[in-house]
């Protein structure tokens, strides 16, 4: 095996160019894989605690009884899931999902 020697700035400076091509090809996968991204201001909401389903709901422009339409839900069962007063099962969160057209990990 052979071995090199170089300063630390160079390597720091090595592992931090690696790092930022590895987020391109996460970014230019995710654009590829995805499509359409949520803009800031919905994971703002999302973050600042407000329900991501009532926030992707409104951001996509959708009714509770139309996205429950979509889901093959009550719409209460969606309201209580919105108000935090029911989690919603995996595959009601499942469903979800795929009518508001985005991942489950966005509507959990």
């Amino acid at each position: 095996m052979n071995m090199i020697t170089i300063p630390q700035e160079v390597y720091n400076r090595l592992i931090a160019d690696s790092e930022m091509l590895a987020d391109l090809a996460a970014y230019d996968a995710a654009k590829i894989e995805g499509g359409e991204g949520m803009p800031l201001e919905v994971f703002q909401r999302i973050i600042d605690g407000e329900n991501p389903v009532k926030v992707i709901r409104e951001w996509r422009g959708l009714t509770q009884a139309e996205l429950a339409r979509r889901a093959g839900l009550h719409r209460v069962q969606l309201h209580d899931i919105e108000t935090g007063k029911s989690r919603g099962s995996v595959d009601t969160l499942k469903a979800v999902a795929v009518a508001l057209e985005v991942g489950m990990d966005d509507v959990v």
